[in-house]
């Protein structure tokens, strides 16, 4: 357990660099959309939505599944103290799913084959909110 801290300020680190990108990427995916007749606009956009995705959201999602599968190996006893992990969990895969649903909007994007609108685009942009808030309530709360 010398080491379940670190971790864990790992997990919490990597967590808000992949929330980040989940905020912002379908942002741009709505400039994208609503600047689709501007060229020199979208070849900006898209640039800045492959860094992001590839360069910053990638990376972060892939630590923090593997910080918050070290924290479980190293505290297996964390399953036995509610439902709020098993909910926790569920929500993280949810995410997950919603990060590989942005990189295939990402490519469809980039091949100006997307045909969501910006206002898709804005209402999609609050999954990951409600996601995340439901993930915090579950591991500060742990009110189940």
């Amino acid at each position: 357990m010398e080491y379940y801290t670190w971790i864990l300020a790992l997990h919490v680190m990597s967590f808000i660099s992949w929330m980040a990108m989940l905020f912002y990427q379908p942002r741009l995916y709505v400039y994208h959309q609503e600047h689709a007749d501007n060229r020199g606009f979208t070849d900006v956009v898209k640039i800045q939505e492959h860094k992001l995705y590839h360069f910053i959201g990638v990376p972060a999602m892939w630590l923090t599944i593997l910080s918050g599968s070290a924290m479980i190996a190293l505290a297996p006893e964390l399953f036995k103290t509610g439902m709020w992990l098993h909910i926790k969990l569920t929500a993280v895969l949810l995410l997950v799913a919603y990060h590989f649903s942005l990189g295939w909007f990402k490519k469809r994007l980039a091949d100006g084959r997307c045909t969501k609108s910006g206002k898709f685009f804005r209402v999609y942009n609050e999954i990951p909110t409600l996601l995340m808030i439901l993930i915090v309530i579950m591991v500060v709360v742990k009110p189940i």
